[in-house]
């Protein structure tokens, strides 16, 4: 095998990776895509591919890793005088507004992630990383420890419900992804116990 001639063309990049990933996954199905063929359609060898990713399923999480990075920025700028969980609310909300053009390919990785046993099996990791991202932000505004009961129960249930609204979203397709999570982690707020559902029947 040659290692001289096929190191990394330019330009390719993990944005370039993922795109070719799922359109693989979704033709052939994940357990018939190998590395080599995401590499080959990239223009790269599999050993520059590892050089990206550990394994071919985590080319679908980078992003989501990259919106946890973008939840603890956005929490470091709350103002003081904002009740924690209407910051909670607004700041995962506002880290999944998606153009409509971008709607297709989100539903495609999402629905890639819940299908497919050896994707949702490289999910813990990752939601445990948006959990604890959560859970710092509680923490700090409540003064005790990240793993202090209450953080860890704010990050816990707010990405219960999170999730919750994805899975809403992805089955019904009714309304944008924002108005799910809004109003998925307004009844959380509120402790589920107040105001009339606006999506779910």
């Amino acid at each position: 095998m040659s290692t001289g001639t096929r190191g990394r063309p330019r330009g390719t990049t993990k944005r370039e990776l993922e795109l070719i990933a799922m359109r693989l996954f979704t033709e052939q199905g994940f357990d018939e895509t190998t590395v080599e063929q995401i590499a080959t359609a990239a223009g790269i060898s599999g050993r520059t591919f590892f050089r990206y990713f550990p394994t071919k399923a985590e080319v679908l999480w980078y992003q989501f890793d990259d919106e946890v990075s973008a939840l603890r920025a956005a929490f470091a700028t709350v103002p003081g005088d904002v009740p924690m969980m209407t910051a909670v609310r607004r700041i995962v909300v506002n880290a999944n507004r998606y153009r409509a053009e971008d709607v297709p390919e989100l539903r495609t990785r999402m629905q890639l992630v819940a299908s497919i046993p050896a994707l949702a099996a490289t999910a813990g990791a990752h939601y445990d990383a948006w959990e604890r991202a959560v859970s710092a932000f509680a923490a700090g505004r409540l003064g005790v420890a990240e793993d202090s009961l209450i953080p860890l129960a704010v990050g816990r249930t707010t990405l219960a419900a999170a999730r919750a609204a994805f899975d809403a979203w992805l089955a019904r397709a009714d309304a944008d992804l924002t108005v799910y999570l809004d109003e998925a982690l307004s009844a959380l707020s509120t402790g589920f116990g107040t105001g009339a559902p606006m999506s779910g029947k």
